[in-house]
């Protein structure tokens, strides 16, 4: 149904192949896995596949891509090609446009031309299949990320193309979520519909997986069946991530006062009940992971930490300052936060001006050496120089991370801070996160994912509907 022949393309302003000599095929009924490190060329392969390159994009570019049999510069248009191919991108937000989840499920059935029963029939389906019915009328930009990821995987499914591309259609999910997605696309698949997939969740996804194609450099390193890809050690890393031997657990500072505390905390989004009577308390050096489903309450949670939401009832104590009160600047001194999408944070024109923001807005002493050793901790002082959307996924976190760091507060909190990065980039953040641990920070780390918080963190606090449900401490080391 695809076909990439000798396919070679480089982005404008640079000599750089992103893709280098790629011939691929996806038969129909196939899944195929596309895997590697950030900038190994992965999403510049989907936009390939898609005929997105030849009919949106500059650069430079040989070989050909066919779809359905027809060279994808003989269709009109991407619209044209939007009838045989459906693609989701890796970030949700680039694709929301409309008031509504409904109005944005609507729009793109509309544009196709069903008949008026057809798109309810379509429409009702993929808001089930996606669990979606309950967010129908909701604003998308008020949902979580993971909402956001469905909203945008409901409106790709419901044009019923026979070939999917979906780029980290699952990057932003919980547990719940991922299962549905994969259920879903193992039906879509046994209907005959061809599937390429990028994802970080190998083992979530192997039942699915008929060829899995890991990229290096723009290249094809290996290709075939899941048993003769992870027998090469290096795909193996990037495919199943491994986190043991990363530091040492430790269960923070005892007999000290918490350097958070939270009382009774609720918070309303509208006439939504976000976060209902939180009492938590977290120590000096301690390693915590907030876990739940999407929408369960944990980025809104960690938002108080920082001043960026105010209490709606209950109180907040960051570091001793009353967070419901306390200017985020003050606050900014004591907890930085990492977002979601890295990409959100950045501006400046080099990787070095990107950091020193903060530490110019905070006033902190000696720029030079503040900036110095924050990208040093992250392992970028090479990229200083860079603009930072030339770095690759793994960096771009890294760089959000050091830009944090720089500002020297006691507590970071990263929100996803493993989303959209293979098992050896996973491993490297983690490394980096253990590493600040163990020089006297505390860590809060967001996570979907309940593996990586019970092989990584001290402490698992687990949220649900806006209440804590679970919170077990670690009783051994992690190393």
């Amino acid at each position: 149904m695809i076909s990439l022949e000798s396919v070679s393309y480089a982005y404008p302003r640079t000599d750089r192949d992103a893709l280098a000599g790629i011939t691929l095929s996806l038969a129909r009924g196939e899944c195929i896995l596309i895997a590697g490190h950030s900038g190994s060329g992965k999403t510049t392969l989907c936009l390939a596949a898609a005929g997105i390159l030849e009919h949106e994009y500059g650069g430079k570019k040989a070989g050909r891509v066919m779809v359905d049999g027809k060279d994808v510069r003989e269709y009109a248009d991407l619209s044209d090609l939007s009838s045989r191919v459906g693609i989701l991108f890796d970030d949700p937000d680039s694709q929301l446009l409309f008031t509504t989840v409904e109005e944005e499920i609507l729009s793109a059935l509309e544009r196709r031309g069903f008949s008026p029963g057809e798109v309810e029939e379509r429409l009702a389906r993929v808001l089930s299949v996606t669990g979606l019915e309950a967010l129908r009328d909701r604003p998308p930009h008020a949902l979580s990320g993971g909402q956001k990821q469905r909203v945008v995987l409901a409106t790709t499914l419901a044009l019923g193309t026979d070939i999917l591309i979906l780029d980290e259609p699952t990057s932003e999910l919980d547990e719940q979520g991922t299962e549905s997605i994969v259920r879903l696309l193992a039906e879509l698949k046994a209907q005959g519909k061809a599937i390429l997939i990028v994802e970080q969740k190998y083992e979530k996804l192997a039942p699915l997986i008929d060829r899995i194609v890991v990229l290096e450099n723009g290249r094809i390193r290996v290709e075939g069946p899941p048993a003769t890809v992870l027998a090469d050690e290096v795909a193996r890393r990037v495919l199943i991530p491994d986190f043991s031997g990363i530091g040492t657990a430790k269960n923070g500072t005892n007999g000290e006062s918490p350097i958070i505390r939270t009382g009774t905390l609720s918070f309303r989004y509208g006439e939504v009940d976000a976060l209902s009577g939180v009492d938590l308390s977290i120590a000096r050096g301690e390693f915590v992971a907030i876990v739940g489903e999407n929408g369960s309450g944990k980025t809104t949670l960690v938002k108080h930490f920082i001043g960026l939401l105010r209490p709606g009832k209950g109180t907040v104590v960051v570091d001793g300052k009353d967070a419901a009160a306390a200017p985020i600047a003050d606050l900014a001194h004591s907890v930085g936060l990492v977002f979601q999408n890295p990409d959100h944070m950045f501006f400046a024109d080099s990787v070095f001006d990107e950091v020193a923001f903060g530490v110019d807005n905070l006033g902190i002493p000696d720029r030079e050496k503040a900036v110095a050793d924050a990208l040093s901790a992250v392992r970028l002082t090479a990229a200083r120089d860079l603009y930072p959307r030339w770095l690759s996924r793994g960096e771009r976190q890294r760089l959000a991370i050091a830009c944090v760091l720089a500002m020297q507060p006691a507590v970071l909190v990263l929100d996803e801070p493993t989303t959209g990065l293979d098992g050896t980039e996973s491993r490297d953040i983690i490394g980096i996160m253990k590493k600040l641990q163990e020089n006297g920070h505390t860590i809060i780390m967001v996570t979907h994912s309940r593996e990586i918080a019970g092989q990584c963190a001290d402490r698992v606090i687990r949220m649900e509907a806006g209440r804590i449900v679970s919170d077990a401490r670690a009783e051994v080391s992690h190393g």
